[in-house]
């Protein structure tokens, strides 16, 4: 994730299901930790767009 970070990537998610748990990467700000989460938002990004994670975990 640091290499598309430091490509300018706005918002990157990595998510791992074994744990249940998602890193949300900003530019320019501290990761966020999500535990369980049911849906990830597009944010300014993508704004509207919704990834529902029920299907994923």
């Amino acid at each position: 994730m640091q290499e598309y970070m430091e490509n300018q990537v706005k918002l990157g998610w990595l998510i791992d299901r074994k744990t249940r748990r998602v890193e949300i990467y900003r530019l320019g700000k501290e990761v966020e930790v999500l535990e369980s989460p049911t849906e990830l938002s597009g944010e300014d990004v993508l704004p509207g767009f919704i990834l529902n994670l029920q299907t994923i975990f």
